[in-house]
């Protein structure tokens, strides 16, 4: 599991001015919720990067004087004028609690419908989840080798231990479509068949 480390300090002071003064600095404010205590905290803006930027789930080791909190990204807040980021929600990642979090999905193999000539189409790019932290996983793999031409893998399809799917079951995850040159072919096909 990808761990980013964030470096911050305490908030001590709150309100606008205060809240202005740190965005001034670089600072994003931050806030940790869903364990013991809620935490409030900055970082500079510069830590978030690579958590940010990116589809993959990481984890956030958020390291705040001589105390640790590991979390997951909750929530982003960008300012509507400079498309800075402004805020920050981690939810605290407490062991025997389960969490709600997204989770990429990464097709694995090579469909039979696509080597039949089909085009491969993914519908869905992540997975909600409810987990314990112990059951977290980078991504989610959904194998598409028997995935044939005109079908599709559900949500439904997938399980995996530990891990519960909060999405609707019937929604399609990837599908094989036929390709236009494909429908060409088994039209030729046709006519070839009806003319004989």
């Amino acid at each position: 599991m990808k761990t980013i480390t964030i470096e911050g300090q305490l908030r001590s002071e709150f309100g606008k001015k205060a809240t202005r003064q740190l965005r001034s600095e670089e600072q994003v404010p931050c806030v940790i919720y869903g364990g013991a205590e809620t935490v409030n905290f900055s970082a500079p803006a510069k830590a978030f990067k690579s958590l940010v930027y990116t589809a993959d789930f990481q984890i956030a080791e958020i390291k705040l004087g001589n105390k640790t909190y590991r979390g997951v990204l909750k929530d982003l807040q960008f300012d509507v004028v400079t498309d800075e980021l402004s805020h920050v929600d981690f939810m605290e990642l407490v062991e025997d609690k389960t969490v709600n979090v997204t989770l990429p999905i990464k097709l694995v193999g090579q469909s039979v419908g696509v080597k039949a000539g089909g085009k491969l189409v993914s519908k869905l790019k992540a997975l909600k989840v409810k987990a314990l932290p112990k059951d977290l996983v980078e991504n989610i793999e959904v194998n598409i080798e028997n995935l044939e031409l005109n079908s599709n893998i559900r949500v439904e399809d997938v399980k995996i231990a530990g891990i519960e799917i909060t999405n609707s079951p019937r929604i399609p995850i990837a599908s094989v479509v036929m390709t236009r040159q494909l429908r060409q072919e088994e039209a030729t096909a046709e006519k070839d068949a009806k003319k004989k």
